[in-house]
């Protein structure tokens, strides 16, 4: 398989240029996308300058950042060679990884593979997810390799969504029966007022980001084929009293809504065969004022338990709009406000 050469060009004395060769002009064209839109984006994160000059692409800037692009152009020819395509999510995970995970390593069907430095892939049924900074990639490890995982971060970094991806992984693959969705029905520091409709109506609003988040990853037919066949369950925390949930990918999403007691309710559930997972941002707390909220005890009851995972997640970790990593520092900086 063709692979880019990466040649340093000598004739600026201070060593400002580095010259990489990509041998199929194909992928290339796919490599510096619509416009040239892929490099841009490149040279706007990296402070570089790229230029096009036939199949080379020279790469002008101080040496680190020329050494960043290096990486970043190369795993993305590379992921050109190995029949995928380059989406802006793609750019923006190699960007933050580095460019330095060159493998194709992905997550097998009896999870016994041995991560290492390897590329980590979530298949599911629409599309190929994989994790775009270190801490996703740590958090999607801990969800295959414990039955019980935390994922406490803000908002945008992926912690329900990367779950939610493992659970349809799971399920396809045949490891668990069924997924379960839930979430504290609480508004978000207003008063909605009653709801029209019948009980699914009423609950529905609340539930509206894992029926998102399970859209992006099976058509729609199944999952509402699979919703219908109880396959796949979206319900309030309140639903989940009384019950023992074996053989089911288990998600509890916005956590840091429940009360102590309904953590520990929910927490008792796990069934055999069962996987659990608990997202939750401690800084948007909308319980009433001087109620303790579940994620908090739960944190710090649980720590040190083996086979239960905490993973956290800064600003940094935002991989929606740049905007919003912007915003939840400033906040930060406020003092959580």
């Amino acid at each position: 398989m063709a692979t880019s050469i990466l040649t340093p060009h000598r004739t600026a004395p201070d060593n400002s240029e580095t010259v990489l060769e990509f041998p199929d002009n194909f992928l290339l064209i796919d490599l510096c996308g619509e416009y040239d839109r892929n490099l841009a984006d490149i040279e706007h994160r990296l402070s570089v300058q790229i230029l096009r000059r036939g199949n080379r692409l020279s790469v002008i800037g101080d040496a680190e950042a020329r050494a960043s692009a290096g990486d970043v152009l190369h795993a993305l020819y590379h992921r050109l060679e190995s029949g995928r395509g380059i989406e802006p999510g793609d750019i923006d995970r190699e960007l933050r990884m580095g460019g330095a995970e060159q493998g194709t390593g992905t997550l097998a069907g009896d999870q016994k593979e041995l991560f290492g430095a390897g590329r980590i892939e979530i298949n599911t049924r629409k599309k190929l997810v994989e994790p775009r900074t270190e801490a996703q990639k740590a958090y999607v490890r801990a969800l295959y390799e414990n039955e019980l995982c935390f994922g406490i971060g803000p908002a945008g970094t992926g912690k329900t969504y990367l779950a939610v991806a493992v659970g349809v992984n799971m399920f396809i693959g045949g490891h668990v029966d069924r997924i379960i969705l839930s979430r504290p029905a609480v508004e978000a520091g207003e008063r909605l007022g009653f709801l029209p409709g019948d009980m699914k109506d009423k609950v529905d609003p609340y539930m509206q980001p894992l029926y998102d988040a399970l859209n992006d990853f099976l058509p729609g037919k199944m999952t509402a084929k699979l919703i219908e066949e109880k396959k796949i369950e979206i319900a309030p925390l309140a639903f989940m009293r009384g019950r023992t949930l074996s053989n089911a990918f288990v998600v509890l999403d916005e956590a840091q809504n429940a009360t102590s007691m309904q953590m520990k309710m929910f927490l008792t559930r796990l069934g055999e065969g069962s996987r659990m997972v608990i997202t939750g941002d401690r800084t948007q707390v909308d319980l009433p004022r001087g109620m303790p909220s579940g994620l908090a005890d739960a944190e710090r009851i649980l720590k040190g338990i083996d086979k239960i995972s905490f993973n956290y997640f800064t600003a940094k970790d935002v991989v929606r709009h740049p905007l919003v990593a912007a915003i939840i520092g400033a906040y930060e900086a406020e003092g959580g406000v």
